[in-house]
């Protein structure tokens, strides 16, 4: 007989492990390809919400930069010709400053360097808008040497240089960062295209390994199936021998049971019809402990005591009846019961008297018989029999 094969249950087990080994690797890279994507993509959204942060703040400065010179204009204009349309538009343009200026210093507020070049730029914008206060108030006062004098002093071109270089100098600041965090994307976004394709390589190889393995277990399967087939014919042969025997033993079996079940069924009937003798039984039948404690009575008990079964079992014998010849007092009957129980003997004839619940006492003769388990006393019977000339 060829050498057992080894055990289909290890090679499924090793099999299984390997799988599982390589699949675990498998999900490993593909969680860190996830991990980097979201991470990168994460990244990229934030450098999409930067760069329209960069051009909110670029447009906010340009409109700022805009409508002061908007406002300048409509002022010289007002001043010149006298327009009240100018005047207004001045105060529109002016007023619109103030909403571009309150909006680039909100987006700049975590930003300490364009933070401060916006409050340069709102300082001289308002030194603007105060210079172009005047003026409208020279003009509507009707002051004009005061207006001659203010624009002789005006210094608007160089006011507005100062704007102008001041919004160039926070719009370059937000391209360079803007510039920086393109370079930072684009890195990121390559470093994404090398995780994944190399997570995809290292997956495709993994996922080879997986085929290969299972090829392999496949393989292996088919020569142990082949051997177990062989090892299945001999012991075919073995158990068809066997089965002979068994029937035989399983029906020899089958006879035994049924004779114990017949001698089970006679010994419950035996213990049945004891049971209705002992109760039938006209005379009182007490079963007593090693201890003289009642553990059953019969019928004939509860009808002339009046104590119901569950009023006297476990309690001692002296309870109910008692040998005429020990004083009546309370203490248990030892001496002429307990003796015959120690010794195993039989006592019988003796005088006795039987109290009921009431207390009235009724003459009786006892007979006390011990109860043996394999030579061995383990309690006793004690017949009460009361009635007749004898007592």
């Amino acid at each position: 007989m060829k050498a057992p094969a080894p055990s289909t249950d290890v090679m499924r087990d090793r099999t299984v492990r390997r799988i599982l080994a390589f699949f675990a690797v498998i999900s490993a890279v593909l969680v860190a390809i996830a991990v980097v994507s979201v991470r990168n993509i994460q990244r990229s959204a934030a450098s999409s919400d930067w760069v329209n942060h960069t051009h909110a703040v670029i447009l906010e400065v340009n409109d700022v930069l805009s409508a002061v010179r908007v406002g300048d204009a409509a002022v010289l204009t007002y001043v010149v010709t006298g327009d009240p349309q100018s005047r207004v538009a001045g105060r529109e343009a002016f007023s619109d400053v103030d909403e571009h200026l309150a909006a680039a210093k909100a987006l700049t507020r975590n930003e300490p360097a364009q933070h401060e070049e916006v409050a340069r730029l709102d300082t001289l914008a308002a030194k603007r808008i105060e210079f172009s206060g005047e003026l409208l108030a020279a003009r509507q006062s009707g002051q004009p040497d005061a207006v001659r004098v203010l624009l002789a002093s005006d210094a608007g071109e160089e006011a507005l240089a100062d704007l102008q270089r001041t919004a160039e100098n926070l719009t370059n600041e937000e391209m360079n960062l803007l510039a920086d965090r393109d370079r930072t994307s684009f890195l990121q976004a390559q470093m994404t295209r090398w995780t994944v394709w190399s997570g995809v390589v290292v997956n495709l190889i993994l996922l080879g390994g997986v085929v290969w393995l299972i090829s392999d277990d496949i393989a292996a399967r088919r020569r142990a199936a082949a051997v177990l087939q062989e090892a299945n014919d001999v012991l075919e042969a073995r158990v068809r021998e066997r089965t002979a025997s068994l029937t035989a033993a399983n029906q020899q079996l089958v006879i035994e049971n049924l004779e114990r079940s017949w001698l089970g069924q006679s010994q419950e009937h035996q213990i049945r019809y004891n049971q209705l003798i002992i109760d039938s039984i006209s005379d009182l039948v007490f079963v007593l402990t090693k201890a003289l404690n009642i553990s059953r009575i019969n019928p004939a008990v509860v009808h002339l005591t009046g104590f119901e079964s569950q009023d006297l079992i476990h309690q001692p014998l002296s309870r109910v009846a008692r040998l005429l010849a020990e004083p009546r007092a309370a203490a248990p009957l030892v001496n002429p019961i307990a003796r015959a129980l120690v010794e195993g003997r039989d006592l019988r004839d003796q005088p006795a008297e039987v109290e009921d619940r009431n207390g009235k006492a009724t003459p009786a003769r006892l007979s006390v018989y011990p109860l043996r388990d394999r030579d061995k006393v383990v309690g006793g019977v004690v017949i009460l029999r009361t009635g007749g000339p004898n007592l």
